[in-house]
């Protein structure tokens, strides 16, 4: 699985003028699902995400998680990040899950997520989403299992 997260001091996902997923502190974390996932590497990255320290200390270190702020975790599922950008000027996408495999690990992430963290929110799979963002720092993390 991959995982991009961006350490924001807010976050929204709008699906046709609604919004339907948002936080405050936190991070955003765009879901890629590879062929090849499954549940053990979902819960691997939910550890990572939780417990990455990418939040300051107070001598302005990065020592802190999301879980150690108690800030919240925007999920949004971005199949484009498992694209193969290697060759040529259009990106391949056959390294992706299929469409069902990846809804059904994304969901099952999320529902493992909101069991371990308090405030955790999403978008939508498969949606036309405006995802907007302020990334603190910036602070921005490739996270693969």
């Amino acid at each position: 699985m991959l995982g991009l997260i961006q350490r924001v001091s807010r976050a929204d996902v709008v699906i046709a003028g609604e919004t339907v997923g948002e936080i405050d502190r936190g991070v955003l974390l765009l879901l890629g699902v590879q062929k090849g996932d499954d549940k053990s590497k979902a819960d691997k990255l939910i550890h990572k995400v939780l417990n990455y320290r990418i939040f300051p200390d107070d001598d302005g270190r990065m020592n802190r998680s999301v879980a150690d702020i108690g800030g919240g975790v925007l999920v949004v599922s971005q199949f484009t990040l498992a694209a193969d950008t290697q060759k040529g000027l259009r990106p391949s996408f056959s390294s992706a899950a299929p469409p069902a495999e990846a809804e059904a690990l994304c969901d099952y992430f999320v529902d493992r997520m909101r069991c371990q963290h308090r405030t955790v929110a999403t978008g939508k799979f498969g949606g036309d989403m405006k995802v907007s963002l302020c990334n603190d720092g910036p602070v921005t993390f490739m996270l693969e299992t």
